[in-house]
């Protein structure tokens, strides 16, 4: 249909849009704009995934092997363990796979929309047919959308068509057979806008669009589980064949030594059980998913959960200053026009030239503002602009009135300029804004207040002399120029008359030199990468504290040049896209880990090349937010740095109780391997190994991955990204730490049958009792090397007090309790016993604690 004819069929105004009235009917008519973009973790398929696991499958054989041999109670016992085994399994996931999916909620999209004659900033979900959205260089398209205006307009399409070049876009319409690559008349949902600017009228939402009808959405391409979780999960899985095979050895030993047959199956078995670290995957998902939610509330919403793991790696950040290093608050300053400056408030003589300046910026313009100037859409400085325009009294909506829009050419990277073309008598007008070098180079004459002069290259010199100063002043700076005469379809950027320049102050925030601190005792170098003009940017630099004497700046165009001299420089100034991408590959050949920076479709390249790329939620384009791992909902720079904090807490978290189940599960698997070996009675029944794996292996490592990290924990250098999850130092403390408890455990044991002559069933009690209490208090032996011993991550944390009271409960009740005791094998421990327990269980924590501050005293602090 001719474009024209459109919005008569949508029953909607071009110029209007639609009443609010009108879209909250259509929107429960036809629903809201959404498509199912990955089915929702079923609670039935949760539950059924827990009878998957090989514990499950141990656990069934224990009690169908007890059943065989008519222990009725022993296999209701089992059958207890296996539903308390599978309950938490199943929680646990449960609770991790609903935070994932609230996560997901926060990332949700926005349009730019005309509603009762303003336009406004929707959510996605919220269009409608018949919705008259406005779309430019860096959006994802929201909905399906019919064109009815474009300038330089582009769409790339690879992600539905399957065609990698960007297609250009207009509104004239195509043949009623054309295939979907050829729509070149439409905009289709979950594409991304390459360039330009448009405006169309939504004609399809949700499943009704072309991407509903293949139901896929291009931004969930990523994996479900990190590399961290993966690792984890490959760990247990060679656990698994490990831990059987030596079940299988110490069950064949204990039947060659005479023990009974039953009794030494049961024992391998839940031997195997015990010492597998089944939960390692289950709390890693926990943990990751509270460190999202974290970080989520302080602003940094994770979009692939590969970023938690590489965020405590990271050595270097590639920053933008606007926004990230600035308020993002553009006020504009200084006016400075061919007569001289010209104060905003109090323009003097240069009146006229200050109109005919600020007037261009008024109509060269995509953003809007409210009635109170203070609210509005679209970029910052253009706002900026706007409001110093409604200062004397220039409102774009009544100079439009007097110049119609006719034609608009978007601001593009390879121009570095924008241009609106207007219909006046008795031709048509053009106004020109952008970067001051560009808009210079494209100018033949000067606007002066009585008549235009040649720009020769004297004069030149001088305006960039004065964008040199006003950048001195840590300013923005943009040139204005028009053009009156030529085709509405002419080149915009030629034979321009050059206006003057305006100053735009965009202060640094107050908290950024703070973090750049924390950055430097991190051990992260922190580098700006700007496009904006280098006097500027070092001015704003030094401001914040990142740029000092000896720092370099390096203009874009000789970034190439300095591979091997890159930790010299502190600014890369007037950088483009290509040199941002060149800057990440090169800082990644030198072995950094870099995180970048950026908002707009030209950045998405380096976004994506970087270890972590950092999108803006408030000012990035979809483009930028498609590429990133990391969006930050309020562009801020200390939001990175929390961000990394959180990041390096979490893999901390993960290794501290990946380190404590292996301790406790091997030291279970020594108790019970000696005692086969060495053809003592077993010190630990089967079924109390199983109930002690439930208890101990559960809500201590849930609390451990609850702590909220060392205070110091950004005063140590990255990890290296190579480190696995337990090197060589954790797994010596993992041996040495699961050997001091099993000697306390055979302490208690000897302890409670040689010096006090104890019945075997109350050295039973003891043993079990012993191990438990060992276990427990071996969650403060996972504090970090340098931390104080009564003071630290581990002791603060209120969750790993709830733990152990808990455990404390689950673990002395059944002894008091005679049906349990009985299933158990356990008896009401009396006060000698109960002295055995205490002394024999202390002594594994003193032990190691002193061994730590031992090795602190010796060396440098170590890690977790």
């Amino acid at each position: 249909m001719p474009s024209e004819d459109v919005p008569e069929m949508f029953g909607t105004c071009q110029s209007a849009g639609l009443t609010d009235a009108e879209a909250r009917r259509r929107l429960a008519r036809f629903g809201p704009n959404v498509i199912a973009t990955k089915e929702k973790a079923g609670t039935l398929a949760l539950l059924l995934n827990q009878f998957m696991s090989p514990v499950v499958s141990l656990l069934a054989a224990a009690g169908a092997l007890s059943l065989y041999f008519g222990d009725w109670q022993e296999a209701t016992a089992i059958i207890a363990v296996l539903a308390i085994n599978t309950g938490l399994g199943f929680s646990t996931e449960l609770r991790a796979a609903r935070s994932v999916e609230g996560l997901r909620a926060l990332g949700t999209r926005s349009a730019r929309v005309r509603r009762d004659g303003h336009a406004r900033v929707l959510p996605a979900e919220d269009l409608v047919p018949g919705d008259i959205v406005l779309v430019e260089g860096g959006d994802a398209v929201p909905a399906d959308i019919r064109l009815v205006e474009a300038s330089n307009l582009g769409a790339d399409e690879s992600t539905l068509t399957g065609e990698s070049v960007p297609v250009d876009k207009a509104p004239e319409p195509v043949a009623p057979d054309a295939r979907l690559a050829e729509r070149t008349c439409m905009l289709f949902r979950g594409t991304l806008i390459t360039r330009g600017s448009g405006l169309g009228i939504v004609v399809a939402t949700g499943l009704g669009t072309e991407l509903g009808a293949v139901a896929r959405l291009v931004a969930q391409a990523e994996p479900d589980t990190s590399p961290l979780e993966r690792r984890l999960e490959r760990l247990s899985r060679q656990m698994v064949w490990v831990i059987l095979a030596l079940a299988l050895v110490l069950a064949g030993l204990g039947v060659a030594t005479g023990k009974d047959l039953r009794l030494m199956t049961e024992a391998g078995i839940a031997l195997a059980v015990a010492a597998i670290p089944e939960g390692l995957p289950v709390v890693a998902t926990l943990a990751l998913a509270r460190g999202m939610w974290r970080m989520a509330r302080r602003n940094a919403l994770i979009e692939r959960l590969s970023a938690v793991e590489t965020l405590g790696a990271t050595t270097v950040i590639l920053t933008d200053k606007t926004g990230t290093l600035t308020e993002n608050r553009m006020t504009v300053r200084w006016l400075l026009v061919p007569s001289g400056e010209a104060d905003l408030t109090d323009p003097g003589s240069a009146a006229a030239e200050t109109g005919r300046l600020l007037r261009v910026a008024v109509l060269c313009n995509d953003a809007s503002l409210g009635q109170d100037s203070q609210q509005g859409s679209g970029d910052p400085m253009e706002q900026a602009l706007l409001r110093a325009g409604r200062a004397v009294r220039l409102d774009r909506a009544a100079l439009l009135r007097d110049r119609p829009l006719v034609g608009k050419h978007a601001f593009d990277a390879g121009t570095r300029m924008m241009a609106t073309v207007h219909a006046v008598e008795p031709g048509h007008w053009v106004a020109v804004k952008g970067a001051p070098e560009a808009v210079l180079a494209a100018s033949r004459s000067v606007g002066g207040a009585e008549r235009d002069v040649p720009l020769d290259d004297g004069a030149r010199d001088l305006w960039r002399r004065r964008v040199e100063d006003l950048a001195a002043r840590g300013l923005r700076v943009i040139a204005c120029a028009e053009r009156s005469g030529g085709a509405a379809g002419g080149h915009p950027f030629r034979d321009l008359t050059f206006l003057g320049l305006v100053g735009l102050e965009d202060p640094a925030r107050s908290d950024v030199p703070e973090a750049l601190a924390a950055c430097r005792a991190a051990g992260i170098r922190v580098v700006m990468v700007t496009g904006d003009h280098a006097v500027t940017a070092l001015s704003i630099a030094r401001a914040v504290g990142l740029a000092g004497r000896g720092d370099r700046v390096v203009e874009g165009g000789s970034t190439g040049e300095i591979p091997g001299r890159l930790d010299e420089v502190a600014v890369f100034a007037r950088v483009s896209p290509a040199e941002k991408l060149s800057l990440v590959r090169a800082y990644q050949a030198k072995g950094e880990i870099v995180a970048m920076t950026g908002d707009g479709v030209n950045d998405a390249p380096a976004l994506k090349q970087a270890d972590i790329g950092v999108a803006m939620g408030r000012r990035g384009t979809d483009v930028a937010r498609e590429a990133a791992a990391m969006i930050l909902m309020d562009d801020a720079f200390p939001t990175i740095v929390g961000a990394i904090r959180e990041g390096r807490i979490i893999f901390d978290n993960i290794r501290r109780f990946a380190a404590y189940l292996l301790a406790c599960n091997l030291s279970e698997v020594m108790i019970v391997g000696l005692a086969i070996v060495s053809a003592l009675p077993l010190p630990i029944q089967p079924l109390q190994i199983l109930y002690l794996n439930v208890v101990t292996d559960v809500f201590p490592a849930f609390a451990l991955a609850m702590c909220e990290g060392r205070d110091d924990i950004l005063a140590r250098p990255p990890r290296d990204p190579r480190e696995p999850i337990l090197g060589r130092p954790q797994w010596v403390r993992i041996v040495l730490h699961a050997a001091v408890l099993t000697v306390a455990t055979f302490a208690g044991l000897a302890v409670a049958e040689s010096w006090f002559g104890l019945d075997r069933a109350s050295s039973v009690t003891v043993t079990f009792l012993t191990l438990a209490f060992a276990q427990l208090w071996q969650v403060f032996n996972m504090r970090a090397s340098g931390a104080k011993p009564f003071r630290n991550e581990v002791t603060r944390n209120p969750w790993v007090w709830a733990a152990l009271l808990l455990c404390t409960v689950l673990l002395v009740g059944p002894a008091y309790v005679p049906a349990a005791g009985k299933v158990l094998g356990l008896v009401p421990p009396d006060a000698t016993m109960w002295a055995i327990i205490l002394g024999a269980s202390v002594a594994p924590l003193l032990l190691v604690q002193v061994g730590t501050m031992a090795r602190g005293a010796r060396g440098p602090v170590g890690r977790t």
